[in-house]
């Protein structure tokens, strides 16, 4: 198959190990990780992961063929799951690859892969919006649509270069109907707020009017919502799962990056925000076990390791708390990618992702599951766009943590964060 092809080729030229090199391995808590998983060797890791996820899904769609070839798992009792699951499919994959893309092409093997799938992604976007095209995707049937038209804009706002200003102005245009076609959508009272956000963000960013009640009415209910330590709830009431990951805290930063300067109350808010993100972040590193797994909470954990995108955005954003150093970052980050993509099942035998957490497990699919739902767990790997030199990648491992003080270091305690609403 080409797209296996593509992958295997990719991960032989780059020198890396594999995405099966720490298959049986744990790190142990009373022990220091191995001086040979360094840094470059965990960025080999981490583009040879970025590159399985993106082959297959982008090579189709840029060949107008998606729908004809992805296959669509999901609970026996969805049969709609066929309208929506391509949209997710693309907004969530490119939603987490957006910042290694938009680092641009160079000369290194990693740099051909990203200049390879930016100009895939590009005509995928254009397939995917096009009204001609077979696999022009469903912008408007039923309320599904918003959240991935959603997701679709983050990318294009965490790469504007490689994922919008290098479109053509006939794509960009359809992007921009397509995207406006959602606003008879209704989002719920929960985290769907800030998908209509999002989704008027990014047109307000590309110069289309924006819709002001959609816009600010994510941000006023999540400042209502905050519950308190870094938690936002999900609607008014508390939910324990990892929807502050998903979607809450990152796509309430990334919103108010570009809004916040309008309005003293904005401003303030995105003070907060990114505080918050930023003990959220401490919070997730800490429930990382060293071996990578961590507690199966809530909705939606078949969106895997995307339940630690909280984690991976702030070390993207230089947000990480103080006590947490980049490199540290980086191990828990590290092998909880390895624990949640490296299990056997996780991918069928033509690469497409398959429900579960661990391997495949269809039982951990709620019914708005289905493959396409299950690219989300690429915004783990947001850290990519931090370039290779950067102390996140340079430095060396750094124990969690969890291995830390399982191991008997004397640390600090941990404190609650007070911050108002």
């Amino acid at each position: 198959m080409k797209t296996r092809r593509e992958f295997v080729t990719f991960s032989a030229a780059a020198g890396t190990l594999g995405i099966a090199r720490l298959a049986g391995e744990s790190l142990k808590a009373d022990a220091t990780l191995p001086p040979r998983i360094s840094g470059a060797e965990d960025r080999n890791d981490w583009c040879t992961i970025a590159a399985r996820l993106a082959s297959p899904l982008l090579s189709a769609l840029a060949a107008r063929k998606l729908k004809a070839s992805m296959p669509v798992e999901s609970h026996p009792a969805s049969k709609d799951r066929p309208d929506f699951t391509h949209l997710e499919g693309l907004g969530r994959l490119l939603a987490g690859l957006a910042p290694w893309l938009e680092l641009g092409g160079d000369a290194s093997v990693e740099g051909r892969e990203r200049d390879r799938l930016a100009t895939l992604a590009r005509a995928g976007i254009d397939a995917a919006t096009d009204p001609a095209s077979p696999d022009f995707m469903n912008f408007t049937r039923d309320r599904q649509p918003l959240v991935d038209a959603a997701f679709l804009a983050q990318a294009m706002l965490r790469a504007p270069v490689e994922l919008w200003q290098k479109l053509e102005l006939r794509v960009q245009q359809n992007v921009i109907a397509a995207l406006l076609s959602t606003r008879p959508i209704p989002p719920g009272e929960n985290n769907w707020k800030l998908f209509a956000t999002t989704v008027e963000v990014f047109l307000h960013r590309a110069g289309a009017q924006r819709d002001e009640a959609r816009l600010f009415e994510g941000l006023r209910k999540h400042r209502e919502w905050y519950v308190g330590d870094g938690f936002y709830g999900d609607g008014p009431e508390f939910h324990w799962d990892y929807y502050n990951s998903f979607v809450i805290q990152p796509m309430l930063v990334e919103a108010l990056d570009v809004v916040g300067g309008e309005a003293p109350e904005w401003a303030a808010l995105q003070a907060k925000a990114r505080e918050r993100l930023t003990r959220w972040a401490g919070i997730q590193e800490r429930m990382i076990a060293p071996d990578g797994s961590y507690p199966v909470i809530g909705r939606s954990i078949a969106y895997r390791c995307g339940a630690f995108q909280g984690l991976a955005m702030a070390a993207w954003r230089k947000l990480l708390p103080p006590e947490i150093s980049p490199a540290q970052a980086r191990v828990a980050l590290t092998s909880v990618i390895h624990r949640a993509l490296e299990a056997s099942g996780t991918f069928d035998a033509n690469g497409w992702l398959q429900i579960g957490v661990a391997g495949h497990q269809p039982g951990l699919g709620e019914t708005y599951i289905s493959t396409g739902s299950l690219y989300l767990c690429s915004v783990a790997l947001l850290p990519l766009g931090i370039p290779p030199g950067d102390p996140f990648w340079s430095a060396p491992p750094i124990q969690t943590t969890w291995q830390k003080v399982w191991s008997g270091q004397n640390l600090p305690v941990d404190k609650a964060l007070k911050s108002p609403k």
